[in-house]
């Protein structure tokens, strides 16, 4: 989808607007499914237009180095995501696996995997720790979480 502007953001405007995504966005429960499926997509249509009004400013080290780390923020909730949706759905094959109500009837079968496929996410949510540091918070809340409720089910 285009997207195209003629709005023009002053240096504070612009850094306003940076402030206050940044802060919405990291200040949000990643952990919360629901949440992030209602938000998202407004989310990447105001990072697309931030990434507009920011532009002219970005030589600017302060500026810059924000909307640098507002990127890698981006990059993180989306990482984070994918492990999570991944950990959510093995929780659920879980879940199923042991019938209607935990009673056995109607089951399917069990991840014959999961161990190794665990393990994979284990590794996934080591290399975000390692990879992005200043986001550890966030990583726990997600991943880090998911991983526990995983270990609970299997």
């Amino acid at each position: 989808r285009a997207f195209s502007s003629v709005a023009r953001y002053t240096r504070i405007e612009a850094v306003e607007k940076l402030d206050r995504f940044h802060g919405e966005v990291l200040g949000a429960n990643w952990a919360d499914y629901l949440y992030l499926v209602y938000n998202v997509p407004f989310w990447e249509a105001e990072y697309e237009s931030l990434t507009l009004a920011i532009q002219p400013y970005l030589h600017e080290g302060e500026v810059g180095e924000k909307f640098k780390t507002t990127q890698e923020m981006m990059d993180v909730l989306y990482k984070c995501e994918d492990v999570r949706d991944h950990v959510n759905e093995l929780c659920e094959l879980a879940t199923r696996a042991s019938g209607f109500m935990g009673t056995g009837w109607q089951a399917m079968e069990k991840v014959e995997n999961v161990d190794e496929v665990s393990k994979h996410c284990m590794e996934a949510y080591d290399s975000l720790l390692t990879t992005h540091p200043a986001f550890k918070p966030k990583i726990e809340q997600t991943v880090g979480h998911g991983l526990a409720i995983l270990r609970s089910k299997h």
